[in-house]
């Protein structure tokens, strides 16, 4: 009897395997240690504070996970495929396989392109990080990004969005390439008109769309979208980003610029607002044998409405430049270093005072106003 269990397991992982084209496991591993220091200002009585730390961090260069791939060729064209990408901290092995909330999806694409369903990467969010020299990770991750993934904005959906259904153009249109995404709030209809988040029936919806050109050393691309955010007052808040992102391959430098702008609407009874944060980033790749040197300056000028704003042109700017060393495809040693500061916000009180700490694991700047922080990371990653 056992023999014959074990003899129709056998079977049925066969023929599991020969109805699979391909099943791939993957992943990144990266640690760094890291050094974080932010200085602030007590506006009462201005004294100024220093606070810093040293850590053994993750992701400093490429963001660790470890995930599972694969496709099904259905014939005709048709494929079927799944993903499946995990988060993990190697750095305390806190977090392992215990949620896929990279991301997790199941497509069908052909001809048509490709239909997607789950938990994904927002259009939006692509600019930010395709056209950043630091990719978004580590002390060097440009402020654009910073800013719009800060929780006084309260995007939720500014990297990825659950319950999503997306569409990608197929990739045979002479370099154009595009991206649709909708995702569902999945909350209970109702029918009053109120504006609390207990009876906003659209809190969590993101809607979105992507659009470029790649060919050669020319890559562009423009996104916007829309998320409503979950609130914990009276209020709708709307988040609306649009971006435009471009690069382009001399071959001895690569030059990245983005320009963005983040609208953050707020509705409550009897009034509408709004806050804007627009930036912009310019930076540049250098091989130099086998390893590449990065650099990058973006900056963020905020203008908060009647939330937080009493200071002259408030803005956050950073400058950050890196090495990387490649051992050999897949195993690299990196360096960066990066340095905040905030201009013009000696009386301002809002929701950037957390949201431009520099980099990665960053210490926050304690009860008083930002004035400049900078992170160090130095590390080793290894891609399998």
């Amino acid at each position: 009897m056992k023999k014959s269990l074990t003899a129709i397991a056998a079977l049925a992982v066969t023929g599991l395997a020969a109805a699979q084209s391909s099943v791939t496991l993957f992943g990144v591993v990266d640690a760094g240690v890291t050094y974080q220091s932010a200085t602030s200002r007590n506006a009462a009585t201005g004294v100024s504070v220093t606070q810093s730390k040293w850590s053994l961090a993750n992701s400093g260069y490429n963001s660790s996970r470890l995930g599972f791939r694969g496709t099904e060729d259905l014939g005709g064209g048709l494929a079927a495929s799944f993903w499946l990408e995990a988060p993990i901290t190697n750095d305390d092995g806190a977090t392992g396989v215990s949620t896929f909330n990279r991301r997790s999806t199941v497509s069908l694409s052909g001809g048509f392109g490709e239909v997607r369903l789950g938990r994904d990467y927002t259009p939006t969010f692509w600019n930010d990080t395709v056209f950043d020299p630091f990719g978004t990770n580590g002390s060097g991750t440009n402020v654009i990004s910073t800013v719009s993934g800060s929780t006084g904005i309260n995007n939720a959906n500014y990297v990825r969005a659950s319950n999503s259904i997306g569409y990608f153009l197929p990739p045979n249109l002479g370099g154009f390439y595009g991206q649709l995404q909708y995702s569902f709030h999945e909350n209970t209809d109702t029918s009053t008109s109120s504006t609390t988040t207990t009876t906003n029936t659209n809190a969590g919806r993101y809607i979105g769309g992507r659009f470029g050109y790649a060919n050669g050393p020319l890559d562009i691309a423009v996104s916007a979208g829309q998320n409503l955010a979950v609130d914990t007052t009276a209020l709708t808040r709307k988040v609306q980003t649009v971006n435009l992102g471009a690069s382009y391959d001399f071959g001895m430098v690569k030059l990245f610029g983005e320009l963005s702008s983040v609208q953050n609407k707020f509705e409550i009874p009897a009034v509408t607002y709004h806050d804007s944060y627009n930036g912009y980033l310019l930076g540049a790749t250098m091989p130099v044998g086998p390893g590449l040197i990065r650099a990058s300056y973006s900056t963020v000028r905020y203008n908060e409405g009647a939330y937080g704003l009493t200071g002259d042109d408030p803005r956050v700017n950073k400058l950050a430049i890196g090495y990387v060393h490649n051992l050999s495809k897949r195993t690299a040693l990196y360096a960066t270093v990066a340095r905040v500061s905030n201009k013009n916000d000696a009386a301002y009180t809002g929701s950037l005072v957390s949201a431009s700490t520099t980099g990665y694991g960053g210490v926050s700047y304690g009860a008083g106003l930002p004035r400049s922080s900078t992170g160090y990371d130095f590390g080793i990653r290894h891609a399998f």
